[in-house]
């Protein structure tokens, strides 16, 4: 590629430049599609919105989840209909929005089950 402008010349001059270039922007952080873990600001956990309709696994869940009574992570009201805010969940048995595993220890999100105001304090 020559275009007589020997800045773009030497920019894009050869195929291992290119490769290079488009191999480090791979690399890159891609905002919220990969982040890990509990998000707050935006109620979710690994881009998982913790509303909506739950399944409960023995294991294999998409969350291990821990009940605490102080300090949750999120505070969570069980409903029976339009689980649509954070926090609020309507458990199934089937065709659930994710899924959860109860866990002693090293959860990935502690709740505690609360009848009002549920969310993230």
């Amino acid at each position: 590629m020559t275009t007589g402008n020997k800045g773009v010349s030497a920019w894009f001059g050869g195929r291992r430049r290119c490769i290079g270039l488009v191999a480090g922007a791979l690399l890159l952080p891609q905002g919220p599609a990969i982040a890990q873990g509990f998000e707050p600001e935006i109620c979710s956990y690994d881009g998982i919105r913790l509303s909506g309709e739950v399944g409960i696994r023995e294991r294999g869940g998409d969350i291990l989840v821990e009940v605490v009574t102080s300090f949750p992570d999120l505070e969570v009201k069980p409903v029976e209909s339009f689980a649509d805010d954070c926090g609020e969940w309507r458990f199934v048995e089937r065709f659930a929005d994710f899924t959860i595993t109860f866990v002693n220890a090293f959860p990935d999100l502690t709740i505690e089950f609360v009848e009002s105001f549920p969310g993230v304090r």
